[in-house]
């Protein structure tokens, strides 16, 4: 929390840098005051509720600092900011905050409406809320005491608020008349600042884009979808236009879904009568093209996950039909068990496509990898791509060939089963080929050499059995790149391992001696020993050996037999016979 604030302080700081106009005039950065604070306060997360909390934070230190309260903690007053208050920008950014808190309180609410359609019309008020602020800001950068440039960007911000609204509210025209405004408003800043403020124009207008094309094909232009399309393939059309995009695409299929009644696949016709399964074999070969025309890898992983997503859901609602059916058949008599029913022939058909699809996914996946592995690491620190990597998307790829093999209603088909065992043996190949990779990074360089060999034994495997099968190997990796790769990697390998073989014997002899003595009683020679600097080196002797020391000296009393001690007679006291009359005065002490 305390960071945050000490940010909050900085961009203060920096925005009233940007408040002051070089030619004396009152001068707001409106569209660069909004996007650094957006960036910088949850919006790059997509956190609206972080936003709103940091524009009523600025709006309570901008009231305090210009001394505009609006009353006290007791009683309200409410304030209006005027024309001839204009004495500082700040009473501009005040306003523009305004329209900010609103606007993100409106996009917080359009994130929950999704689970609570109520909230759309507190959605609705809070956009309004916010374009009445952007009016009123616009009507104070009309006084004379603002510059040219903080008017047209007032205007814009205005324009793009109002296409806001009216895009909410579904009317498209005037949507489509604002966006346009606003489009044209930032084109002519573009061109008429430097660089750095032009970039900033242009983001917003590829933001606004989308929108308009969306107002013209609702309005009724059928050549904007293809447009709209051609900005999904792009990546364009981000937030809010995201769903809208989808659904749009949907709704088109939707009508074309009316015409189509069967399809084909393995030289049978199966009817469709599903509109959920009619809707996504429509949009199949549109899905493929744009995939296929993707340059971005993060585009065409989202539209590999968009068609993953379809696919699965329209095999979840053709499972609903197969048990609906399988109740059917229980109730008949004459249920013919023996043959594939054309639900569940539909059913394997859109398997297939999945599996199929998830097969190419892996593969482009395995290729950017490839890719990546061929290039030098720029940053050691940082952990890049690894053979062990590429091992699981193959593993991957082979678990999908087997799903694949094990269809219903194609265990006869022959050739299917001849395809399929051809791709797997293809993906088993290069995983076998990775997992030798992975043995030549850890040095092992006979397990490397015969993985080498299965790679090998594989790829002419392959090249045999192809002949047979035409345009077999068309949507494959190249198998005969794979062994030229494999025969270098081979010849660079027992390199590598007679090279690994040198280096151990280039060590002179009387360096590799292995020597039990203590590092500190053969300082003055020196020996290549390796156990230094491991976990256990032998520096010092311990515990030491005991050593001999002089003891303490012990005294014995020889001459005590032989001195002759001076007589004690006299000290002694004699014991006489006293009788009665002695033990009586000795009693009373007469005798002493």
């Amino acid at each position: 929390m305390a960071a945050d604030k000490q940010n909050e302080a900085k961009v203060s700081l920096m925005e009233e840098n940007k408040e002051k106009s070089p030619d004396g005039g009152l001068g707001l950065e409106i569209l660069q005051i909004i996007k650094e604070s957006q960036q910088q306060h949850g919006l790059r997360h997509g956190d609206y509720q972080r936003y709103r909390g940091y524009c009523s934070r600025r709006l309570r230190r901008l009231r305090k600092t210009l001394g505009f309260k609006m009353g006290n903690r007791h009683k309200f007053i409410g304030k209006k900011i005027t024309v001839e208050m204009l004495s500082d920008s700040r009473y501009l950014l005040l306003v523009l905050m305004e329209a900010e808190r609103a606007w993100s309180y409106a996009m917080q609410l359009k994130q929950e409406a999704n689970t609570e359609p109520r909230k759309r019309f507190h959605l609705l008020a809070r956009l309004r809320k916010a374009a009445k602020h952007s009016e009123k800001l616009e009507k104070l950068c009309e006084s004379p005491r603002v510059d040219a440039k903080t008017k047209l960007e007032a205007q814009a911000y205005t324009a793009y608020l109002t296409g806001m609204v009216e895009f909410e509210l579904q009317e498209w025209k005037l949507a489509m008349e604002a966006f346009n405004k606003c489009k044209t408003i930032y084109e002519k800043l573009a061109s008429a600042f430097t660089e750095e403020m032009a970039v900033l124009y242009r983001q917003r207008v590829d933001e606004i884009s989308p929108n308009i094309r969306y107002c013209a094909y609702n309005i009724g232009d059928q050549n904007a979808i293809n447009d709209l399309m051609q900005m999904r393939l792009t990546g364009g059309g981000g937030g809010m236009m995201a769903e809208k995009l989808e659904s749009l695409i949907t709704q088109a299929r939707t009508k074309q879904a009316a015409t189509m009644s069967e399809v084909e696949w393995r030289g049978r016709s199966v009817p469709v009568k599903i509109d959920k399964a009619r809707i996504f074999l429509l949009g199949l070969a549109d899905n493929e093209a744009a995939i296929a025309q993707t340059a971005n890898e993060e585009t065409k992983e989202h539209l590999y996950e968009t068609l993953l997503a379809e696919c699965r859901d329209t095999i979840q609602a053709v499972r609903e039909e197969l048990k609906n059916e399988a109740k059917q058949r229980e109730r008949s008599s004459d249920a013919d068990n023996g043959k594939v029913s054309n639900l569940q022939f539909l059913h394997s058909y859109l398997t297939y496509i999945k599996l199929c699809t998830l097969v190419k996914r892996n593969e482009s996946m395995a290729h950017t990898l490839q890719a990546k592995l061929k290039e030098p690491e720029a940053d050691e620190s940082k952990r890049g791509p690894r053979p062990q990597d590429l091992i699981r998307l193959y593993d991957i790829i082979l678990q999908s060939l087997a799903e694949l093999s094990t269809l219903q209603g194609l265990e006869d088909d022959h050739t299917f089963q001849k395809e399929v065992s051809l791709k797997t043996l293809v993906y088993k190949a290069y995983r076998c080929f990775f997992i030798a990779q992975s043995y030549v990074l850890v040095k092992k360089w006979s397990e490397a050499l015969v993985l080498y060999e299965r790679v090998l034994k594989y790829a002419k495997e392959v090249q045999s059995k192809a002949k047979s099968l035409n345009n077999s190997l068309k949507d494959l990796p190249d198998v005969q790149e794979l062994i030229a790769e494999v025969n270098a990697e081979k010849y660079s390998l027992q390199a590598a391992a007679i090279l690994d073989t040198d280096e151990t014997a280039e060590v002179p002899s009387q360096q590799q001696v292995k020597d039990n003595t203590p590092l500190c009683n053969r300082l003055e020679t020196f020996h290549l020993d390796p156990a230094l600097v491991g976990k256990q080196p032998n520096l010092v002797q311990f515990p030491p050996d005991f050593q001999p020391i002089p003891c303490k000296p012990l005294f014995f009393d020889l001459a005590l037999n032989h001195v002759a001690f001076p007589p004690l007679d006299d000290k002694v006291e004699q014991k006489g016979k006293g009788g009665l009359t002695g033990y009586i005065k000795g009693i009373f002490g007469f005798g002493s």
